[in-house]
Protein backbone atom coordinates (compact mmCIF):
# COMPACT_ATOMS: atom_id res chain seq x y z
CA UNK A 1 0.00 0.00 0.00
CA UNK A 2 1.54 3.60 -1.24
CA UNK A 3 2.35 6.68 1.15
CA UNK A 4 -0.26 8.55 0.15
CA UNK A 5 -2.72 6.23 1.07
CA UNK A 6 -2.21 6.42 4.31
CA UNK A 7 -3.71 10.18 4.17
CA UNK A 8 -7.21 8.40 2.57
CA UNK A 9 -10.17 9.90 5.12
CA UNK A 10 -12.35 7.19 4.17
CA UNK A 11 -12.27 3.73 2.94
CA UNK A 12 -14.64 3.12 0.02
CA UNK A 13 -16.63 0.50 -1.38
CA UNK A 14 -13.95 0.61 -4.52
CA UNK A 15 -11.28 -0.05 -1.94
CA UNK A 16 -11.93 -3.53 -1.04
CA UNK A 17 -10.07 -6.39 -2.64
CA UNK A 18 -11.68 -9.40 -3.49
CA UNK A 19 -11.17 -11.67 -1.27
CA UNK A 20 -9.15 -13.95 -3.48
CA UNK A 21 -6.70 -11.07 -3.91
CA UNK A 22 -6.80 -10.34 -0.47
CA UNK A 23 -6.23 -13.89 0.89
CA UNK A 24 -3.02 -14.44 -1.88
CA UNK A 25 -1.64 -11.29 -0.69
CA UNK A 26 -2.25 -11.62 3.02
CA UNK A 27 0.81 -12.83 4.55
CA UNK A 28 2.83 -9.69 2.58
CA UNK A 29 0.36 -7.15 3.54
CA UNK A 30 -0.04 -8.10 7.15
CA UNK A 31 4.16 -8.14 7.57
CA UNK A 32 4.16 -4.94 5.60
CA UNK A 33 1.48 -3.47 8.46
CA UNK A 34 3.59 -4.59 11.19
CA UNK A 35 6.66 -2.36 10.07
CA UNK A 36 4.31 0.58 9.60
CA UNK A 37 2.37 0.26 12.69
CA UNK A 38 5.55 0.17 15.00
CA UNK A 39 6.03 3.80 16.16
CA UNK A 40 2.10 3.92 16.07
CA UNK A 41 1.79 2.02 19.17
CA UNK A 42 2.30 3.59 22.67
CA UNK A 43 2.60 1.86 26.25
CA UNK A 44 0.88 4.02 29.12
CA UNK A 45 1.45 2.40 32.47
CA UNK A 46 2.35 -0.75 33.42
CA UNK A 47 -1.17 -2.44 31.75
CA UNK A 48 -2.39 0.11 28.69
CA UNK A 49 -1.65 0.41 25.35
CA UNK A 50 -2.69 3.09 22.39
CA UNK A 51 -2.45 2.43 19.03
CA UNK A 52 -3.19 4.90 16.95
CA UNK A 53 -5.21 4.32 13.74
CA UNK A 54 -4.91 5.72 10.70
CA UNK A 55 -6.65 4.93 7.01
CA UNK A 56 -4.00 2.38 6.48
CA UNK A 57 -4.41 -0.04 9.84
CA UNK A 58 -8.77 0.63 9.40
CA UNK A 59 -8.28 -0.88 5.47
CA UNK A 60 -6.48 -3.98 6.81
CA UNK A 61 -9.05 -4.23 10.24
CA UNK A 62 -11.71 -4.27 7.28
CA UNK A 63 -10.27 -6.77 5.15
CA UNK A 64 -9.50 -9.00 8.21
CA UNK A 65 -12.98 -9.00 9.53
CA UNK A 66 -13.71 -9.99 6.23
CA UNK A 67 -11.40 -12.59 5.77
CA UNK A 68 -12.01 -14.18 9.28
CA UNK A 69 -16.07 -14.11 9.23
CA UNK A 70 -16.59 -14.62 5.77
CA UNK A 71 -19.91 -13.02 5.44
CA UNK A 72 -19.39 -11.55 1.71
CA UNK A 73 -20.84 -8.04 0.06
CA UNK A 74 -23.56 -7.67 2.99
CA UNK A 75 -20.58 -7.34 5.97
CA UNK A 76 -18.85 -5.06 4.03
CA UNK A 77 -21.12 -1.82 4.93
CA UNK A 78 -21.25 -3.21 8.49
CA UNK A 79 -17.67 -2.76 8.74
CA UNK A 80 -17.01 0.42 6.71
CA UNK A 81 -19.49 2.28 9.49
CA UNK A 82 -17.82 0.28 11.71
CA UNK A 83 -14.03 1.16 11.25
CA UNK A 84 -14.53 4.45 9.27
CA UNK A 85 -15.08 6.65 12.02
CA UNK A 86 -11.23 5.80 13.64
CA UNK A 87 -9.62 7.01 10.65
CA UNK A 88 -8.26 10.50 11.50
CA UNK A 89 -9.85 13.30 9.72
CA UNK A 90 -6.72 16.21 9.41
CA UNK A 91 -6.81 17.26 12.46
CA UNK A 92 -6.67 14.68 14.83
CA UNK A 93 -5.57 11.58 16.55
CA UNK A 94 -7.85 8.16 16.87
CA UNK A 95 -6.58 5.92 19.29
CA UNK A 96 -7.55 2.62 20.16
CA UNK A 97 -6.75 2.00 24.05
CA UNK A 98 -6.40 -1.70 25.47
CA UNK A 99 -6.22 -2.07 29.00
CA UNK A 100 -4.24 -5.92 28.35
CA UNK A 101 -4.54 -8.28 31.26
CA UNK A 102 -4.65 -12.10 31.18
CA UNK A 103 -5.68 -12.85 34.39
CA UNK A 104 -9.81 -12.75 34.19
CA UNK A 105 -10.54 -12.53 37.74
CA UNK A 106 -7.42 -9.47 38.14
CA UNK A 107 -8.44 -7.80 34.77
CA UNK A 108 -12.67 -7.63 36.46
CA UNK A 109 -11.13 -6.02 39.58
CA UNK A 110 -8.72 -3.76 37.50
CA UNK A 111 -11.29 -2.44 35.44
CA UNK A 112 -14.43 -2.33 38.20
CA UNK A 113 -12.48 0.40 39.09
CA UNK A 114 -11.69 2.47 36.22
CA UNK A 115 -15.17 3.76 35.19
CA UNK A 116 -14.86 6.88 33.25
CA UNK A 117 -11.27 6.54 32.26
CA UNK A 118 -12.19 7.25 28.63
CA UNK A 119 -12.81 10.85 29.49
CA UNK A 120 -9.83 11.49 31.35
CA UNK A 121 -6.92 10.48 28.38
CA UNK A 122 -4.84 13.65 27.21
CA UNK A 123 -2.11 14.46 24.97
CA UNK A 124 -0.27 17.76 25.99
CA UNK A 125 1.57 19.35 23.59
CA UNK A 126 4.69 21.97 24.88
CA UNK A 127 2.10 22.59 27.84
CA UNK A 128 -0.79 22.67 26.63
CA UNK A 129 -3.43 19.94 26.96
CA UNK A 130 -5.74 17.83 24.37
CA UNK A 131 -8.36 16.18 25.92
CA UNK A 132 -9.63 13.06 24.66
CA UNK A 133 -13.39 12.41 23.82
CA UNK A 134 -14.51 9.11 23.56
CA UNK A 135 -16.16 7.20 20.47
CA UNK A 136 -19.71 7.75 20.52
CA UNK A 137 -20.94 4.74 18.95
CA UNK A 138 -21.44 2.94 22.92
CA UNK A 139 -20.64 3.47 26.23
CA UNK A 140 -17.48 1.99 27.48
CA UNK A 141 -17.88 2.37 31.00
CA UNK A 142 -20.97 0.00 32.45
CA UNK A 143 -23.50 1.66 34.75
CA UNK A 144 -22.09 0.23 37.66
CA UNK A 145 -18.46 1.48 37.03
CA UNK A 146 -16.56 -0.73 34.84
CA UNK A 147 -15.01 0.64 32.55
CA UNK A 148 -14.15 -1.62 28.94
CA UNK A 149 -11.05 -3.04 28.53
CA UNK A 150 -11.05 -1.46 24.52
CA UNK A 151 -11.84 2.23 24.54
CA UNK A 152 -11.86 3.96 21.12
CA UNK A 153 -10.89 7.81 21.48
CA UNK A 154 -10.26 11.16 19.76
CA UNK A 155 -7.98 14.08 20.47
CA UNK A 156 -9.06 16.70 18.64
CA UNK A 157 -6.15 19.25 18.01
CA UNK A 158 -6.57 22.85 16.80
CA UNK A 159 -4.06 24.12 14.00
CA UNK A 160 -1.83 25.76 16.16
CA UNK A 161 -1.65 22.41 18.33
CA UNK A 162 -1.17 20.13 15.80
CA UNK A 163 1.49 22.61 13.71
CA UNK A 164 3.20 22.14 17.34
CA UNK A 165 3.08 18.77 17.47
CA UNK A 166 4.72 18.12 14.02
CA UNK A 167 7.65 20.15 14.96
CA UNK A 168 10.91 17.62 14.91
CA UNK A 169 11.98 17.72 19.40
CA UNK A 170 8.61 18.87 20.28
CA UNK A 171 7.80 17.51 24.00
CA UNK A 172 4.27 15.52 23.72
CA UNK A 173 3.33 13.59 26.73
CA UNK A 174 -0.10 11.07 26.70
CA UNK A 175 -1.49 9.98 29.62
CA UNK A 176 -4.61 9.50 31.95
CA UNK A 177 -6.10 11.56 35.39
CA UNK A 178 -8.09 8.96 36.48
CA UNK A 179 -7.32 8.45 40.08
CA UNK A 180 -6.49 4.78 39.72
CA UNK A 181 -4.66 4.81 36.56
CA UNK A 182 -2.79 8.74 36.63
CA UNK A 183 -0.07 7.10 34.72
CA UNK A 184 1.80 9.26 31.64
CA UNK A 185 4.74 8.91 28.94
CA UNK A 186 6.93 11.00 27.24
CA UNK A 187 6.41 10.19 23.52
CA UNK A 188 9.71 8.93 21.65
CA UNK A 189 10.51 11.11 18.72
CA UNK A 190 9.98 8.20 16.17
CA UNK A 191 6.28 7.83 17.58
CA UNK A 192 5.50 11.59 17.41
CA UNK A 193 7.20 11.98 13.79
CA UNK A 194 5.15 8.65 12.83
CA UNK A 195 1.94 10.22 14.58
CA UNK A 196 2.71 13.94 12.88
CA UNK A 197 1.60 12.27 9.46
CA UNK A 198 -1.63 11.55 9.69
CA UNK A 199 -2.48 15.33 10.22
CA UNK A 200 -2.86 17.91 6.91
Amino acid sequence: MSTGLAMKKEITREDILPMATYEAERRELRRDLVAKKKFRRQDVGPVCTFYFENYETMWAQVHEMLYIEKGGEEQIADELSAYNPLIPQGRELVATVMFEIDDALRRKTFLSKLGGIEETAFFEVDGERIVGKPEEDVDRTTADGKASSVQFIHFPFTDAQAERFKTPGTRVILGFTHPEYGHMTILSEDVRAALAQDFD
